[in-house]
């Protein structure tokens, strides 16, 4: 059976792909809860409407990114922690506090954007990977200091 994905289905294909699959795996899961059309004529005119709308939409969104890239590239962003003996922090700094200092900085960023592979825990300078789209990242740096109280 012949289909056409509407989103991105890992180990399957990408949105908008006509992709030959198993009639009960068509039939029976991605049909109905959505996540495909029928590989049919009709269906088959509607996706290249639909590919040229995202490509355009697509490079909207890119090049949106990359001017945020821009202004990301420059800015360092100070978070205060407490901290116990030995300058050890009593929680972490994640994404959601960067992206909350940002926002106090004047740019919305989602906390989903940023790369952290765990928690910051120590006090220091740290370099954040920001990816704003598929082809953009940006990097912020992070100033993790001792709170004064």
């Amino acid at each position: 059976m012949n289909i056409i994905l509407k989103s991105e289905i890992k180990g399957l294909g990408k949105a908008f792909e006509v992709v030959k699959v198993k009639n009960g795996y068509g039939r029976n899961w991605l049909l109905p809860q959505g996540l495909a059309l029928p590989a049919t004529n009709a269906n088959l005119r509607h996706l290249e409407v639909e590919r040229k709308r995202q490509v355009s939409r697509d490079i909207k969104h890119r090049d949106d990114a990359l001017e945020l890239a821009k202004k990301l590239s420059g800015m360092s962003v100070t978070v205060s922690v407490r901290v116990h003996e030995g300058d050890k922090l009593y929680g972490s700094v994640g994404s959601h506090e960067i992206a909350e200092k940002l926002a106090e900085a004047g740019l919305q960023i989602d906390k989903a954007h940023f790369v952290l592979e765990e928690p910051i825990k120590a006090l220091g300078v740290f370099s954040v990977p920001v990816r704003l789209h598929a082809d953009v990242e940006a990097k912020v740096k992070v100033w993790v200091v001792k709170s004064a109280g």
